[in-house]
């Protein structure tokens, strides 16, 4: 069997885990992705590397994820359906084992019209679903989803996302179970503002057993401006109480109190039952993952030090 990722090895051992996001640049900056990387070394067990992420081009995220690699920071590389049809999904992903990356996000992605080429066609051959399935398929029975053997299978730590704040409730806990029961071995959720409405989606999780079948990564946004905030709430799917908008726009110093926020949430959040870490999405705001990590007292990152994960 090849070797687990430590990220998977980490969850595996019961370790509660602490994740970051890197969004590649819109250029062919190397020392941009490396720096990012150097700076979060140490502090989080993973880095998730976004697919051109809102729609906007950006560099390859599996090229990202090498050069993070080549940092000795472990990636995640995610991978979007809007782009690319089966035949590029499975190429990519292929490229991306042989690369030596192993764990992988299977998102949907963000509509072009969000984006900076709004009149591209989308793809979506198959959905987030049927991908994380059809790769399930492949590393077990080394068959595409063509029907063609693969004489070396790749084999993935994969991972799905959740959304515990879209409707109707019930399709989406379905569509989650839907994920699991095709491969999915952990699942990060969307950004979490809303504590109470969280704890409801997790009692679901848990009355089925879910968080039993995959490691559920509870994500969380920095928020650096209140704009950033106020329109985070405008978003589908999100839910950003009126209480945490007038926390920003009463404080002085909006980015500070954005950190505060982020922390009082992961506090909160760290207490649920069934959750297995913690995911920070400090979008173009990289360096201040840190500081976080360490308000929350978490380090050190357990293999951190090169030690074995026992």
């Amino acid at each position: 069997m090849p070797e687990k990722s430590n990220f998977e090895k980490l969850l595996e051992a019961g370790k509660f885990t602490v994740t970051a996001e890197i969004g590649p640049p819109m250029s062919a900056s190397v020392s941009n992705v490396r720096k990012k990387a150097q700076g979060l070394k140490g502090y989080v067990d993973a880095v998730y590397i976004t697919d051109n992420q809102t729609a906007m081009v950006r560099m390859s995220s599996i090229a990202a994820a090498k050069l993070v690699a080549e940092e000795g920071v472990e990636p995640v590389v995610q991978m979007t359906c809007r782009d690319r049809n089966r035949i590029a999904l499975q190429s990519d992903l292929l490229g991306a084992y042989a690369l030596g990356l192993k764990n992988l996000l299977v998102l949907s992605g963000d509509h072009q019209s969000f984006g900076n080429h709004p009149g591209a066609k989308n793809v979506y051959d198959v959905d987030s679903t049927q991908l994380i399935h059809a790769l399930t398929r492949l590393q077990n029975d080394g068959e595409f989803m063509g029907g063609s053997p693969c004489k070396i299978k790749p084999r993935f730590f994969i991972g799905g996302a959740g959304h515990p704040f879209a409707d109707p409730q019930e399709l989406q806990m379905i569509r989650l179970k839907k994920k699991i029961e095709s491969g999915a071995r952990f699942i990060t959720t969307q950004a979490i503002y809303d504590i109470d409405k969280f704890k409801q989606w997790m009692h679901l999780v848990r009355s089925q057993d879910l968080h039993k079948k995959a490691y559920i990564q509870a994500g969380i946004c920095v928020n650096k401006t209140l704009k950033s905030l106020q329109m985070t709430q405008l978003v589908a799917g999100m839910d950003v109480p009126d209480y945490l908008i007038n926390r920003m726009e009463q404080a002085q110093d909006k980015q500070a109190e954005g950190v505060e926020i982020a922390l009082d949430l992961l506090r909160q959040i760290m207490d649920i039952e069934g959750v297995s870490g913690i995911h920070i999405m400090a979008i173009g705001w990289e360096d201040i993952v840190p500081t976080i990590v360490e308000g929350l007292g978490v380090l050190p990152r357990p293999g951190s030090d090169g030690s074995e994960i026992d």
